[in-house]
């Protein structure tokens, strides 16, 4: 059997899941959960990702992970392998601990990947291991409605930014949004099995960049702006002491018209990469909104 396509490109968003050898343990107690903690935030600060969703279940576990760089195959290769040794070590035991090769589903971001947070942080209630998500430890799910510490490694800003500015309000509207997927099955959970996960234009841009008739945007972005000018042209020397809706209109200009990565952008401007993300998705916002029209 042909082994499953990777599409690997900068900003990629994926549903990553891997599984125990022959559905054996893969966590037999909680040491072995900080190791793969542990493991996960070095991989997640040497290859740039971000993770947006978490759920290690005993002989699997869950990712939502954003590649900024088109980093995937390295980094899982790296995550699995590593925690593997220190699994077979500590439990004197040799050979594989996962089952082949890992899953990778590509999620359009928004409401898509939202959806697909939502199925990854409700896995141990499906399963029936509790009968609600704040009673799992070892998911992200408490760490995003606020009432946990979250992960080094966890990413919290852009899931909250999507219900609002207010942190308090964005986890509890974050929490009543995690309680609807119990009670009904959303369109990610009926199009897990799927590689793709988007609306139809994503899909489409997908499957052109597979058959070879076109190349997704941000492969591209690059080659597209050759005679663009500097970043530090566009920032300015001013832009520690100006306002921040003067910066932020700066930032969509970079990355909307002149086809700067968000990690390029960030670096210049010494701020986390989700800082970016939350200002492009608030420019959005405001778009609907009309504001500054």
């Amino acid at each position: 059997m042909a082994r499953p396509l990777r599409i690997e490109f900068e900003g990629a968003v994926y549903h990553i899941t891997s599984r125990g050898n022959e559905k054996r343990t893969i966590y037999r107690d909680d040491g072995d959960r900080l190791v793969f903690f542990k493991t996960l935030d070095n991989v997640v600060k040497k290859f740039n990702w971000l993770i947006h969703a978490y759920c290690l279940m005993e002989n699997h576990y869950h990712l939502a992970v954003e590649t900024i760089d088109a980093t995937l195959s390295k980094g899982m290769r790296q995550l699995n392998g590593v925690y593997t040794q220190a699994f077979n070590k500590k439990h004197n035991r040799v050979g594989h601990l996962y089952q082949g090769r890992y899953k990778s589903i590509l999620i359009q971001k928004d409401n898509h990947l939202l959806e697909a947070c939502r199925y990854i942080v409700l896995n141990p209630v499906r399963a029936g291991i509790v009968t609600a998500p704040e009673g799992y430890r070892w998911s992200s799910y408490n760490a995003m409605a606020g009432s946990g510490k979250p992960e080094s490694f966890l990413t919290t800003d852009w899931i909250l930014s999507e219900f609002g500015a207010n942190r308090r309000l964005a986890e509890k509207q974050y929490k009543d949004f995690i309680m609807a997927g119990i009670k009904e099955k959303d369109g990610y959970e009926i199009s897990k099995h799927a590689l793709v996960y988007g609306d139809d234009n994503f899909i489409e841009r997908i499957k052109d960049h597979i058959n070879g008739k076109g190349d997704l945007k941000e492969i591209v972005k690059k080659e597209r702006h050759t005679g663009r000018p500097k970043i530090q042209d566009i920032i300015g020397n001013n832009v520690k002491t100006e306002d921040r809706g003067a910066r932020n209109k700066k930032v969509i200009d970079l990355i909307y018209n002149w086809g700067y990565s968000q990690k390029e952008v960030a670096d210049n401007l010494n701020l986390h990469y989700s800082s970016i993300s939350k200002i492009l998705h608030r420019g959005k916002e405001q778009a609907k909104a009309g504001v500054g029209k």
